[in-house]
């Protein structure tokens, strides 16, 4: 006779299943956040140095891309903010500051190291940071010098 055995299996059973699944949900959430973080920071990150002029444009960008990851609810803290032409990845891009010359394309690569929780940064080597990319295209008609 079993007399209950089946309920305290599927409890021991749902709890086996439940708390791993639960820590997925909660990892994969956390590093979605991220890359909607960096992404959007990206975004701004390139709208201010496009509005921006050669004095100030790489300063508006940072301080974009760390307001954006405010707004987003993450620390600023660690993050880059690089730039690099149009039609090679983030790889390639540096820290210096693109040229502000009209018709200009070039991209802005922001990064941001993240943390999995409950895993070591050990576990994660290299692969412990997100990168946001956008697109930027100068206007053509515009003088950067002063404004």
């Amino acid at each position: 006779m079993d007399g209950g055995a089946a309920v305290i299996e599927f409890v021991l059973l749902g709890v086996v299943l439940l708390v791993p699944l639960m820590y997925l949900v909660l990892a994969v959430s956390a590093v979605q956040r991220n890359l909607y973080g960096v992404t959007q920071a990206a975004r701004e990150a390139g709208r201010a140095y496009a509005t921006g002029t050669i004095g100030n444009a790489p300063d508006r960008a940072t301080y974009a891309a760390r307001l954006a990851m405010e707004d987003q609810g993450l620390s600023p803290d660690g993050v880059a903010v690089r730039y690099g032409p149009a039609d090679a990845g983030c790889g390639a891009a540096s820290t210096e500051p693109w040229p502000l010359v009209p018709g200009a394309e070039f991209a802005i690569c922001v990064s941001r190291p993240i943390t999995v929780p409950a895993v070591p940064g050990v576990l994660l080597g290299q692969r412990n940071t997100v990168t946001g990319r956008y697109l930027v295209h100068l206007d053509d008609y515009r003088e950067y010098r002063t404004r």
